[in-house]
C-alpha cells in the first residue's frame, strides 16, 4: 500500500511513525506546511524528503507521487485539491476529532466541550468538497471527563483514537482494495467554527501627535497616577494605555501617551520635574506615528490553559506577517482550588493595512486551534484613546 501523508506537528508524526512500521505500508509523499514542522523532521530522519507547501491552505497535484493508493491527512489546515486527490487510487481521508457530522469545522474539541457533551468522538472520513462531510470510513467515542479541556480531552483520548482509527482504515484498504463510506446524515449537522469574541479594531495614531513611552519607578505613595494625569491633560496628552503595579513597596509603571506634535517637548519637560519627587523616569519618543492609512490598531486577546510556548508561538506569527505589538500584558490566574493555571494575553498590534484582517482571524484561528486556546475575533470600530 502506497500511501501520501499530509499533515502537521506531534499527530502527523505519530502516524507517520505507526504506520511506517506496519507491514506492507509505504510512504510515497510527505507533505508539511513548514521544513520545521515535526512531521518534516521525521520524514527527513527516515531517509523522505518532504515536500513543503508553498501555500500552507492548498496542497498541489504535484505534491503527491504518481502511483499512491490513498492520501492520509492527519492535522493539516491546508486543503486536499481535486488534482492531488485524483492521483491517489483510493482517493483520501482525514481524521476528525468529533462524531460526524456533529462539530464540522476547525474547532471541533473546542466546541464539544463548550457545547457540554458528555460524549465525545472521533470520525476518518473520506476527503471530498463540503466541510467535513465526506463519507465515513471507521469511527469510535469516548466519555469526556468533569471539568476537561480541550487540550486534556485532545491528549487523553481523541489524539490515540484518531491514530488507531487510521491504522484500521489504512490497514483494511491494504488487505481488502477499499476504504469503507457512510453517507453522513446532515440532519444532525453542526457547525465548529473558529472561536470569536473580542477583535477590536480601533483608529490608528494621527500623524499630527507625537507617540510618548513614559516608565516611571519609585516609592510607593498616593497620588503617583494623578501626578501623570494631570501633566497630560494639562498638555492635551491621550492616556492612550498603561501598566502599573506595586512591587516589594516599590511603584512601577509605564504610560503610553499621545500628544500633539506642538506640545511634547513641553510635556517632556514637565514629566521630567518629577524626578524631584524621588521617582525615576525614562521617556520613549517616537516623532514617526503610523498613519491610518499605513496600519490598523487591533487589540487581540488570548486564554488558554498554562505551558511553555505560548508566548512564543503567538509573537514569531505576528513577526512573520510584519505585526508590531504595541502594548501587551500577560498574566496567569489560578483556578480555584484545583492545580490548573489560566494564561492570559492582552495585546494592542499594529497591523499592516494591505493585511486583510479577515485571513489575519482565519490564520490566527488556525494558530488557536494548534494550541488548544482561545483567540478573541470579534470587531468593533472604536477610538485610539
Amino acid at each position: 500500500m502506497k500511501c501520501a501523508l499530509v499533515g502537521s506537528r506531534f499527530f502527523a508524526a505519530s502516524v507517520f511513525e505507526a504506520l511506517r512500521k506496519e507491514e506492507g505500508i509505504e510512504f510515497t509523499s510527505i507533505v508539511a506546511p513548514a521544513a520545521d514542522d515535526r512531521l518534516a523532521i521525521a520524514a527527513r530522519l527516515a531517509g523522505i524528503t518532504p515536500h513543503i507547501l508553498d501555500n500552507p491552505k492548498i496542497v498541489p497535484g504535484d505534491a503527491i507521487a504518481e502511483g499512491t493508493d490513498i492520501i492520509i491527512a492527519a492535522h493539516t489546515h491546508a486543503r486536499v485539491s481535486n488534482e492531488a486527490l485524483a492521483r491517489a487510487r483510493l482517493g483520501g481521508i482525514g481524521y476528525h476529532p468529533s462524531l460526524l457530522p456533529r462539530h464540522r469545522g476547525i474547532a471541533a474539541v473546542e466546541w464539544t466541550i463548550l457545547e457540554g457533551d458528555p460524549i465525545a468522538g472521533g470520525s476518518v472520513y473520506h476527503l471530498a468538497d463540503g466541510w467535513d462531510a465526506g463519507f465515513i470510513a471507521a469511527q469510535d467515542w469516548c466519555f469526556v471527563g468533569k471539568g476537561e479541556s480541550a487540550r486534556e480531552l485532545w491528549e487523553r483520548a481523541l489524539a490515540p483514537m484518531g491514530l488507531s482509527l487510521l491504522s484500521k482504515v489504512v490497514h483494511s484498504a491494504r488487505i481488502h482494495g477499499v476504504i469503507p463510506a457512510v453517507e453522513q446524515d446532515p440532519r444532525f449537522a453542526t457547525k465548529a467554527p473558529m472561536i470569536r469574541s473580542s477583535l477590536a479594531l480601533k483608529e490608528a495614531v494621527s500623524s499630527e501627535a507625537v507617540s510618548m513611552v513614559v516608565s516611571i519607578m519609585g516609592p510607593d505613595r498616593p497620588g503617583i497616577v494623578n501626578l501623570l494625569a494631570d501633566r497630560a491633560q494639562h498638555f492635551s496628552a491621550n492616556w492612550a494605555a498603561s501598566r502599573m503595579t506595586r512591587l516589594a513597596g516599590q511603584f512601577a509603571g509605564m504610560v503610553h501617551f499621545e500628544v500633539p506634535r506642538q506640545n511634547a517637548d513641553a510635556l517632556t519637560t514637565a514629566l521630567r520635574s518629577l524626578e524631584s519627587n524621588g521617582l525615576q523616569v525614562v521617556i520613549a519618543r517616537s516623532d514617526d506615528a503610523p498613519s491610518s492609512s499605513s496600519h490598523h490598531l487591533v487589540e487581540l486577546k488570548l486564554v488558554g490553559e498554562d505551558r511553555v510556548g505560548i508566548v512564543s508561538r503567538l509573537t514569531k506569527m505576528l513577526a512573520e506577517r510584519s505585526i508590531s505589538i504595541a502594548n501587551i500584558h500577560t498574566e496567569i490566574v489560578h483556578a480555584g482550588t484545583t492545580d490548573k493555571q489560566t494564561f492570559k494575553i492582552e495585546a494592542d498590534l499594529l497591523v499592516p493595512a494591505a493585511l486583510s484582517l479577515d485571513h489575519l482571524g482565519e490564520e490566527l484561528g488556525s494558530l488557536a486551534s494548534e494550541m488548544m486556546v482561545d483567540i478573541s475575533m470579534g470587531e468593533r470600530l472604536g477610538s485610539a484613546s
